[in-house]
């Protein structure tokens, strides 16, 4: 007996467009909505509850709850940041980033239709949308280090940004502060 052929995916083309975002610097969380109305937090590697939290997010999410309902069924990705959270980006309260800017920003309707975020969320804000080139990626560095952060304007320290190549669904990213993984020597690095 054959077995089960397995065809070899399609390979998308490199140089298609890419969404640069602001990389925030919090700490990663998700929101995931059942079909039976159920709503639960999310850490990077972990549910979290009130009383098991990261950074007061699973209380923020109970206590945003009605309002989270409109994200709909899924799970919904994006950073919890501000107040007493990495950098701060001298905030007095958090706030939580919603990664899909397909689903949320009006900018690349292209990708998706849009919706309306609910009230309590943002989105991560865009830098730079283009072709996947290094011109791209210069003028998403370029902006950040002269205008600092978009995420919380007058804030002048981002930590970089995420880049979102639109056919293969891959992200990388790119950090000020070195380049190398957190626990790591960092290595200084510009693209």
């Amino acid at each position: 007996m054959k077995p089960e052929f397995t065809p070899f995916k399609k390979i998308p083309r490199h140089y298609r467009d890419v969404i640069i975002t602001e990389k925030i610097d919090g700490t990663n969380a998700s929101v995931t909505i059942t079909e039976d109305g159920e709503i639960y937090a999310a850490s990077r590697n972990r549910w979290i509850t009130v009383d098991d939290d990261n950074y007061g997010f699973a209380k923020w999410v109970e206590d945003n709850k009605q309002d989270l309902m409109s994200l709909g069924v899924g799970t919904h990705f994006g950073e919890w940041w501000g107040q007493g959270i990495q950098r701060g980006y001298g905030l007095n309260k958090k706030r939580f980033s919603l990664f899909n800017v397909g689903r949320w920003h009006k900018q690349v309707v292209w990708l998706h239709d849009t919706v309306e975020c609910p009230s309590c969320c943002h989105v991560v804000p865009i830098i730079s949308i283009g072709d996947n080139k290094d011109e791209t990626y210069r003028i998403a560095t370029d902006w950040l280090k002269a205008n600092g952060s978009r995420a919380k304007l007058g804030y002048q320290n981002p930590e970089g940004w995420i880049a979102y190549h639109t056919k293969s669904g891959a992200l990388s990213k790119f950090t000020f502060d070195g380049d190398g993984h957190k626990g790591k020597g960092k290595r200084k690095s510009t693209p």
